[in-house]
C-alpha cells in the first residue's frame, strides 16, 4: 500500500479544476443576459397593447359620460311630463295630491341633485309665485317666492311656455343651499308649462293665453354631475363641463380639478337638453393607466431569468445554502412563541380564556376588550343574551365536547347587542383546565343574508312574492295535501288583458305605476292567509288555503272586479284594464306542481278565449285538451327548430295585365313543417302554439336567414326571381333588433334589397302602430318593400292606411272568395284598389281559387293575384336538394 504524494497537482490540472469551477458562473451569466433580452422585448409589446386599450377605454368613458348626463337630465323631463298630466286630468291639485305623485315618481332617489319640485301659478304682471312645493323641508322660503324675479328662471319659463316643451335655465345660485364659503350652491331649473284644459294649444299666442302656470324641478349641479359621472369616469378622467349659451363668462359648470388646462387632444362631447348646450371636455388622469401587466411581464421575465441563473449558480453552493437555511430555521423556531403571543393581541376575532372551574373570564384580547368592555373577572354566561345557552356552551366545552360554529346574541356591558359566530374548546394553562372561546361579529352578515333572502323571494317593483317563492309555497301546500287530504286549497292565475297597450302608448314608467296601483287594489281583497305573487310582467298568482270551488270563484270575481274598477290617469289619458283569471281547486292528493301550474294556465287561456275579463274554473273538456295539445306542439316546434325540420314552399304572385317584358316571377314564401315521421304539416296546426308560447320570433328569423341565404335558389328561375315575400309575425315586429337582423342578413348574403318584400298583417300593424312604423320606414329606406297583408279584415283599415308607409296592399281573401255573388265585396274591392292607386300602391288579390274571378279583378283595377287558380305552392329549390351546399 502506497501513500499519495501530498504535493500540489501539476499546473495544467489546477487550471482545469479552476475552469470547471468557473463554468456554472459563466453559464449563469449567459442565461441571465438572454432572459433579460427576451423580457425586454415582451415588455415592449405589452406596453404597446396597454396603451392601445387605454385609449379605447377613454373613448368609451367619454361616450358613457355624455349618455349618462343626458339620461339623468331626461329623468327630470319625464317627471315633469308625468306631473303635467296630473294637472290636465284634475280640476284641483292640492299639496297632498302633489306630494303623493312626487312620492310615486321617487324624484329624490332617481335624481341625485334633486332639490325641489314646485308649481308656480301665473298672476297678472306677470308674476309666478310658487304655491306647491315638495319636499317642503329645506324649501320653505320658496312658498310665495316669485320665480320671475330670477332672470335665468324667467327665461327658461318663457321658453317652455312658448314652445310647450321642457326648457332648462342657465346655471344660477340656488337660495336653499350654501356652499363651503357660505355662497349659494349653483343649480339649474327644468321647467314645463301647464295650460288650461282643452285641446293642446298650437300657436305662441294661444299658449300664452292658456297658460295657468309652470312646473319646475330644481337640480343642484354638483351632485347631478357627480351622480352621472361617478365611478370609473371620475376616477380615470379629468372632466370639465361648460354651458356654451352663457355669454357673460366662460360658462364653467363643473371641473374635477380647478386650474387645469385641457390638452389639445381632449375629448369634446355635446349634451343638448331643454334648449341649452353643455360642452363636456374629458382627458385622462396622469398615472391612472395601469401598467401592472407590463411590470408583471418585466418582473416575471426578470425573475425567471434570475431563477435560471441562480439554479446554475447553486450547483457550487448547495451545501452552504442548506447549512445556512438550517441555522435560520432554528432562530425562527426560538422566536415563534413570542410572535404567537403578539399575534393573538392583533387578531380581529374576539378571544376569551375562561377558567373551566368557575366560569370566570381570565383573559380577553384587544378585540374582545374593545367590543365587550372590561370583561375580565365576569362570568362567561353573563355575556350571552340567553345565559342558559352560555352555561350549556361552557359545560359542553369543559367536558371536552364539541361546541363550535354556533351563532349567539352577545350582550356587552356597554353598547348594542350583536350576533357572534362562536366556538369553544378545552385547553390547559399551567395545569389548570380552561375553555378558549373564539368569536366573530356576524351582525352585518346576518342583515345582508336577510336582505338577500327578501330580495330572492320578492318582486322589486310591487313587493309581492316572486315566481320562485310562489312555487315553493305551492309545493309546500301540495305536500300538506298529501299528508292531510282535507287540506284543500285554490290557485288563481291572473293575467291582465291588453296591459301591453299601456306600455306601448305611454311607456314602461306608466306601466310600472299602473301595476303598483293594481297590486294595492288586489291586496284589499285578500284574506290574511292568502298569498299573492307576481309571476311575470303582467301575470299574478294567488294561493288561497282552505278554499273550495264556490269560495275560489267568489274570490276570483272579487279580484276581477277590483282590477276592473281601477282608473289610471297618465299624460292626458285614462286607462282601465281587465283580467282573465284561471282557477284550480286542489282537493285531492296526487297532483304535482307542474300539473297545478299547467291547469291554472290552461284555465286562464280558456278565459281569454271566451272573451277576456272573466273567471274560468279548470275542468277536463275539449278546450283543455286543445290547450294541452298546443303545449305539446310547442315542445315539438322547439325540437323541429333544433333539428332544422322547417320547410318553405313558394306560391307565385301573377300580374293580371303584365307589361311587355314583365316575365320575371314574384313569389310569397309559405311555412311548412316536417314532423318526426317525415310527414308535411300545414301551418294551421302549429302556428297557434308558436304564437301562444313565444316561438314566432325564432321561426321568423329562421325563415329570414334561410330565404336570404338562398335567394337565388328559391325558384327554378334562380337569380331571375324578381321578388320574394316573407311574412312577419306581430311578436317579431315588437323585437327592437328585427330591422338590424334583416339588414345584417341582406348585407351578409349580398341580396339586392329591392328583391325583398316583407309582409305584415293589417291587424298586427294597427295594434302596434307606434312600433311598426319606425321599423318599416327603416327597412323601406334600405330598399326593401313592405306589403300590408289581409287588408280589409280590420275595423279601421282605411283610416290607418294613410299612416302606414307601405308599397303593396293585399286584399283579404274573404272579399275575393265570393266576389261574383256579393255586391258588397265588389264595392269594397273597387274602393281598396282605387285608394291604393291614389297612394301609388300596388294592389294584390289573395285566395284566387276560381279562374272566373280574374276578369272581375281586372275590371276593378287589381294589379296582381295569388291563389290556387294561378299557381299551387311548390317546395323551394334549395330544399329539394339532398344536401344543400353551403353558401
Amino acid at each position: 500500500m502506497t501513500m499519495q504524494d501530498p504535493t500540489p497537482a501539476p499546473s495544467s490540472e489546477a487550471e482545469s479544476l479552476r475552469a470547471s469551477r468557473l463554468a456554472p458562473r459563466t453559464w449563469a451569466l449567459l442565461v441571465l443576459l438572454a432572459g433579460l433580452l427576451c423580457t425586454a422585448e415582451a415588455a415592449r409589446r405589452e406596453l404597446v397593447a396597454v396603451q392601445s386599450e387605454a385609449r379605447a377605454m377613454h373613448r368609451a368613458m367619454g361616450r358613457s359620460a355624455q349618455e349618462r348626463l343626458a339620461s339623468d337630465l331626461e329623468l327630470a323631463a319625464q317627471a315633469l311630463r308625468a306631473m303635467q298630466t296630473v294637472f290636465l286630468g284634475s280640476d284641483h291639485v292640492d299639496q297632498a295630491i302633489f306630494d303623493r305623485y312626487q312620492e310615486n315618481l321617487r324624484a329624490n332617489e332617481r335624481m341625485p341633485g334633486h332639490v325641489v319640485t314646485a308649481f308656480a301659478r301665473r298672476h297678472p304682471g306677470p308674476s309666478y309665485p310658487y304655491e306647491l312645493v315638495t319636499p317642503l323641508a329645506g324649501n320653505e322660503m320658496l312658498l310665495g317666492f316669485d320665480s320671475a324675479s330670477q332672470q335665468a328662471n324667467l327665461q327658461a319659463l318663457e321658453r317652455a311656455r312658448d314652445t310647450d316643451t321642457v326648457a332648462m335655465s342657465a346655471p344660477f345660485p340656488l337660495m336653499q343651499y350654501r356652499g363651503r364659503e357660505g355662497e349659494p350652491a349653483l343649480g339649474v331649473t327644468v321647467r314645463l308649462p301647464v295650460y288650461s284644459p282643452g285641446r293642446a294649444p298650437l300657436t305662441v299666442a294661444e299658449r300664452r293665453e292658456r297658460e295657468l302656470g309652470a312646473l319646475a324641478i330644481s337640480l343642484r349641479l354638483a351632485p347631478t354631475v357627480l351622480g352621472a359621472l361617478e365611478g370609473r369616469i371620475l376616477e380615470y378622467m379629468h372632466v370639465e363641463l361648460r354651458d356654451l349659451d352663457m355669454p357673460d363668462d366662460d360658462g364653467l359648470i363643473h371641473a374635477s380639478e380647478r386650474g387645469l388646462q385641457p390638452p389639445a387632444d381632449a375629448q369634446v362631447r355635446l349634451v343638448e337638453f331643454g334648449g341649452r348646450r353643455w360642452q363636456l371636455l374629458l382627458w385622462p388622469r396622469a398615472g391612472k393607466t395601469s401598467y401592472s401587466s407590463v411590470a408583471m411581464v418585466a418582473l416575471t421575465g426578470t425573475v425567471i431569468s434570475l431563477l435560471l441563473a441562480l439554479l446554475l449558480w447553486t450547483l457550487a453552493n448547495t451545501r452552504r445554502r442548506a447549512v445556512e437555511m438550517g441555522r435560520r430555521m432554528g432562530e425562527r423556531f426560538g422566536e415563534s412563541e413570542a410572535r404567537f403571543r403578539a399575534l393573538n393581541e392583533l387578531l380581529p376575532a374576539l378571544v376569551l380564556l375562561v377558567d373551566a372551574r368557575d366560569g370566570h373570564i381570565s383573559y380577553a384580547n384587544q378585540a374582545a376588550r374593545r367590543q365587550l368592555g372590561a370583561v375580565i373577572g365576569q362570568l362567561l354566561p353573563s355575556l350571552f343574551a340567553d345565559p342558559a345557552l352560555g352555561r350549556e356552551a361552557l359545560r359542553v366545552a369543559a367536558a371536552g365536547g364539541d361546541w363550535s360554529g354556533r351563532e349567539a346574541l352577545m350582550v356587552p356591558a356597554q353598547g348594542e347587542p350583536f350576533w357572534a359566530h362562536a366556538s369553544l374548546a378545552p385547553v390547559e394553562v399551567d395545569g389548570v383546565p380552561h375553555v378558549l372561546m373564539v368569536a366573530n361579529d356576524v351582525s352585518e352578515q346576518r342583515k345582508l343574508t336577510e336582505r338577500l333572502g327578501y330580495q330572492a323571494a320578492h318582486d322589486e317593483l310591487t313587493g309581492l312574492y316572486n315566481r320562485r317563492e310562489f312555487e315553493r309555497r305551492l309545493q309546500k301546500a301540495l305536500a300538506g295535501l298529501e299528508a292531510d287530504p282535507s287540506a284543500s286549497f285554490a290557485v288563481l292565475y291572473i293575467d291582465l288583458d291588453q296591459f301591453k297597450l299601456v306600455n306601448d302608448l305611454s311607456g314602461h314608467m306608466a306601466g310600472d305605476q299602473l301595476l303598483v296601483e293594481l297590486v294595492q287594489a288586489m291586496r284589499s281583497q285578500l284574506r290574511p292567509q292568502d298569498l299573492l305573487a307576481r309571476l311575470g310582467g303582467d301575470e299574478f298568482g294567488l294561493l288561497a288555503p282552505a278554499t273550495g270551488p264556490m269560495q275560489a270563484r267568489a274570490l276570483a270575481e272579487r279580484m276581477r272586479h277590483c282590477i276592473e274598477d281601477v282608473v289610471f290617469p297618465w299624460e292626458g289619458r285614462s286607462y282601465t284594464v281587465s283580467a282573465s283569471i284561471g282557477v284550480v281547486v286542489a282537493d285531492r292528493p296526487g297532483a304535482t306542481l307542474k300539473d297545478i301550474l299547467a291547469w291554472a294556465d290552461s284555465a286562464c287561456y280558456q278565459a281569454k278565449e271566451n272573451g277576456r275579463n272573466r273567471v274560468q274554473l279548470y275542468r277536463e273538456d275539449v278546450d283543455t285538451t286543445r290547450r294541452q295539445g298546443e303545449m305539446e306542439w310547442a315542445t315539438r316546434l322547439r325540437r323541429a327548430l333544433e333539428e332544422d325540420r322547417l320547410l318553405l314552399d313558394y306560391q307565385e304572385v301573377v300580374p293580371l295585365d303584365p307589361e311587355p317584358g314583365d316575365h320575371a316571377p314574384r313569389v310569397e314564401l309559405l311555412l311548412r313543417l316536417r314532423d318526426e315521421d317525415g310527414n308535411v304539416v300545414m301551418p294551421g296546426a302549429f302556428l297557434p302554439a308558436a304564437e301562444r308560447y313565444g316561438l314566432m320570433p325564432a321561426i321568423d328569423r329562421w325563415v329570414i336567414r334561410n330565404a336570404l341565404a338562398n335567394a337565388d335558389r328559391l325558384h327554378p328561375r334562380g337569380a331571375g326571381l324578381r321578388a320574394f315575400a316573407i311574412n312577419l309575425s306581430g311578436a317579431s315586429l315588437e323585437d327592437p333588433g328585427l330591422a338590424d337582423y334583416i339588414l345584417g342578413c341582406i348585407t351578409e348574403y349580398a341580396v339586392q334589397p329591392r328583391r325583398v318584400c316583407l309582409e305584415i298583417t293589417e291587424t298586427v300593424a294597427v295594434r302596434n302602430l307606434r312600433r311598426v312604423v319606425p321599423v318599416i320606414e327603416r327597412l323601406r329606406a334600405a330598399g326593401c318593400r313592405i306589403a300590408l297583408d289581409d287588408f280589409g279584415a280590420g275595423m279601421s283599415s282605411f283610416g290607418y292606411l294613410k299612416n302606414l308607409p307601405v308599397d303593396i296592399i293585399k286584399i283579404d281573401g274573404s272579399f275575393i272568395r265570393d266576389l261574383d255573388s256579393d255586391p258588397v265585396s265588389r264595392i269594397i274591392v273597387s274602393a281598396i284598389a282605387q285608394i291604393g292607386h291614389q297612394r301609388g300602391l300596388r294592389v294584390v288579390a289573395e285566395w284566387v281559387d276560381d279562374p272566373r274571378m280574374l276578369p272581375l279583378l281586372r275590371e276593378r283595377g287589381v294589379d296582381l293575384a295569388q291563389g290556387f287558380a294561378l299557381h299551387c305552392p311548390d317546395r323551394v329549390v334549395f330544399q329539394r336538394d339532398p344536401v344543400p351546399p353551403p353558401r
